[in-house]
């Protein structure tokens, strides 16, 4: 257990502690704003500024949103995916593991510059077609941008949660499997009520670990920022935080941000893990 204990102080218990101790101070110039620069102690102020500002209010409100799209497509489609390979419906099984697996090996970054050619009008082969077909798109609009970050990030990452489902699916023993056939089971049934059951923990797993991500949405706006002004520099919470930090230079903000972040996080997965145990009571 030491090398977890370790790793654990020195990438979460010493960066948290640092940064709750920076939110309670920040930078102060005397003199009408002339004199030297020193840090001085502030308090709750950081995290009084940060919760009445509506760019993160509505950053946070966006996440929210991102979240209740992204969190059931993701946990439906990658069970969904993983219970028609487990069925053996689908031929050659380790090539399409392998085919919708691949895409989460390529780099966040690359994935959302891949997607952002695919968006951007006059590069995009995609909106050409639709443009021979009289449909008219634009996937970085105001109501449309969501749905395109939403689209990335299932890209990324449905075949690697399908993987995890699968692995689950492989536990559930063959004999109950077989007994469920004899009873007159056929495969939807089956997958249903027999083994998306047996399979829960794998799924409240998922559930919690994607919600905890998607929590954090940063790399897939900042890059789709380049070619929409729908996206602002505090489109999401972490956004936020790295404006206040890199843009602003308030440290003392980003760390009060980042201490809220980090709160709301941890309070929405111990909702979630006590609302999914509640049930499966």
């Amino acid at each position: 257990m030491a090398p977890f204990f370790l790793l654990l102080v020195t990438v979460f218990l010493i960066p948290t502690g640092t940064a709750i101790w920076l939110s309670f101070f920040a930078a102060d110039q005397p003199g009408l704003g002339f004199g030297p620069e020193r840090t001085v102690f502030v308090g709750l102020r950081s995290y009084v500024a940060v919760l009445s500002d509506p760019t993160f209010l509505n950053g946070l409100g966006t996440v929210v949103l991102y979240c209740l799209i992204y969190i059931p497509l993701m946990v439906l489609g990658a069970l969904v995916l993983a219970l028609l390979l487990d069925s053996g419906v689908a031929k050659l099984r380790s090539w399409a593991q392998m085919s919708l697996y691949l895409p989460h090996a390529v780099p966040g970054i690359i994935a959302a510059l891949i997607w952002l050619y695919l968006y951007t009008p006059g590069l995009s082969p995609i909106i050409d077609l639709f443009a021979k077909a009289d449909i008219q798109i634009n996937f970085l609009g105001i109501h449309t941008v969501l749905p395109s970050i939403v689209n990335i990030a299932l890209w990324s990452n449905l075949g690697y949660n399908m993987v995890i489902f699968y692995a689950a699916l492989q536990a559930v023993p063959r004999e109950v499997l077989e007994a469920s056939v004899v009873d007159g089971a056929g495969p939807v049934k089956q997958a249903v009520r027999i083994k998306t059951p047996l399979v829960r923990g794998a799924i409240v797993t998922v559930g919690i670990f994607t919600l905890i991500w998607a929590l954090q949405l940063f790399t897939e706006p900042v890059l789709l920022s380049q070619s929409t002004p729908m996206i602002s520099a505090r489109f999401s919470p972490s956004m936020y935080i790295y404006d206040a930090a890199f843009t602003r230079n308030n440290y003392g903000l980003a760390a009060a941000a980042s201490v809220i972040l980090l709160a709301f996080t941890i309070a929405l997965s111990y909702g979630v893990t006590r609302w999914t145990n509640r049930k499966a009571a």
